[in-house]
């Protein structure tokens, strides 16, 4: 799309000044109409940027797209040669071996698999790696809301772009209520990105949450929300939501090590009381708790809240995964975001990442509810490609089957959104993803997504 200006009219006015196709009186200072022109400028950037992110949008009417593989995210066996018929973002049907309809616009996939539309279940768009607290305090520090929230939507547009339609955003590292705007913006169409279902500012108590270490004249920024008490924990959790939260997270523990039980322990941030208020505040509202779990006292602290969602759950044991089944919680373990860390963090952190290993070993063992989480922004957004995570499920037991439902149907199941999301079928919203090569053989073909589709509009298609 070319964006013509037009030409300046020129003035025989002498009251009248031009810059470009601008007119300025004598009285307006050079820097004025300056800062206008440059004001026009980025404007038109802008307007190009958004008209650039919409090159691929459909016309009302049908798409046939037509998948010489299709994993549908419920089916244990491919289906080959299908035609998966969409119109006005939704899927109408999917037929094996069917014919496109008279008129439908139809996409030639018959050299690809073709996949759900992926989900990652625990990102950070607001953060850009945090191996040291060095890395986190100087974005905290040195880096605006504002100019944070712009590369936020870049990375919602990375995630896109990867194969990611839906992420669940678990909180904004002291951004506010940042996700919600970045979340409000995609869904606009103002700018391409994943769905976002965002948890705004997630929550720990007084001292336990950087930013920490700093003189106490200073009155430093917090990464999370600080809450105390049980009134205080209600209040934050309807503060939250007024504020645009869809899912409600609290960081469960903290100071992670080993005893000589051999088991990965820590240090619980809220009471029991504190814990269980957030949760049952959360749920008579209607929304979900993820619950930041890394240690076995921080899970099991975490377990008798009631959260939905435990996060990173290295210190998962045989006993606390029977819990989790029993309690029809979900498990979100970020293995990449582990493995990137450990190196530069040193300590547990190395050891950490084993006993996490045998832990998912089990939890597959055992059918404890998996879902695909990476923690991205944890590592930069622009190094690593999320769908590494597929591997390290594949690596640690998984079928490459089990691995996709992860960050398909299961996640959906999680979200809540089952009827909408997570399979390809007729009725689900028009999310899929096309890869070259046979995800089943090789997981690594997921880490180079060629088609995107989302709602029903493509935004990449590398099979041209």
């Amino acid at each position: 799309m070319i964006l013509e200006l037009p030409a300046r009219v020129a003035s025989n006015t002498p009251s009248v000044a031009y810059i470009g196709d601008i007119a300025y009186s004598p009285a307006e200072t050079v820097k004025e109409a300056y800062m206008s022109r440059r004001f026009a400028f980025v404007a038109l950037i802008a307007l190009a940027l958004v008209c650039c992110s919409t090159l691929y949008a459909q016309a009302p009417g049908q798409i046939a797209i037509r998948a010489g593989k299709l994993i549908d995210g419920k089916s244990d066996q491919p289906i080959s040669n299908a035609l998966i018929l969409v119109e006005a973002g939704k899927i109408v049907s999917v037929t094996p071996g069917g014919t496109a309809p008279a008129g439908a616009q139809v996409i030639d996939l018959s050299q690809a698999t073709v996949l759900p539309g992926f989900m990652d279940m625990h990102t950070h768009i607001l953060l850009q790696g945090d191996v040291t607290a060095a890395d986190y305090d100087e974005q905290l520090l040195k880096q605006s809301i504002p100019y944070r929230a712009i590369l936020a939507a870049r990375n919602a547009h990375i995630a896109l772009d990867h194969g990611f339609t839906t992420i669940r955003d678990l909180e904004t590292e002291g951004a506010m209520y940042a996700d919600v705007d970045v979340k409000m913006a995609i869904q606009r169409g103002e700018v391409p990105g994943a769905r976002i279902f965002a948890s705004t500012r997630a929550m720990a108590p007084t001292g336990m949450y950087p930013l920490l270490g700093y003189s106490w004249e200073l009155n430093m920024p917090h990464g999370v929300q600080v809450v105390d008490g049980v009134d205080g924990a209600r209040l934050a959790v309807r503060d939250q939501i007024a504020h645009g939260a869809d899912w409600i997270k609290y960081y469960s523990d903290r100071a992670y090590f080993f005893a000589p039980d051999g088991v990965l322990h820590s240090h619980v941030n809220f009471t029991d009381d504190e814990a269980r208020a957030i949760v049952e505040e959360a749920h008579r509202l209607g929304h979900k708790v993820a619950a930041h779990s890394i240690g076995s006292d921080g899970i099991a602290a975490s377990l008798r809240a009631g959260v939905d969602s435990i996060e990173h759950g290295d210190g998962f044991t045989p006993a606390l995964l029977d819990q989790a089944i029993k309690q029809g919680a979900y498990w979100c373990p970020t293995i990449t975001v582990g493995a990137y860390v450990a190196p530069g963090r040193g300590g547990n952190w190395k050891p950490m990442v084993e006993s996490e290993k045998k832990a998912f070993q089990e939890g597959v063992r055992k059918g404890v509810k998996i879902v695909f989480g990476t923690d991205v922004g944890g590592f930069p957004w622009t190094e690593l490609n999320q769908a590494r995570e597929f591997k390290y499920y594949v690596d640690y037991g998984m079928t490459p089957m089990q691995a996709i439902r992860t960050a398909t149907s299961t996640s959906a199941e999680m979200l809540g959104w089952s009827d909408r999301l997570g399979t390809i079928e007729a009725g689900k919203i028009a999310d899929i993803v096309g890869v070259g090569g046979d995800p089943l053989a090789h997981i690594e073909e997921l880490e180079n997504v060629r088609f995107v589709m989302k709602d029903g509009v493509i935004y990449k298609n590398g099979f041209k």
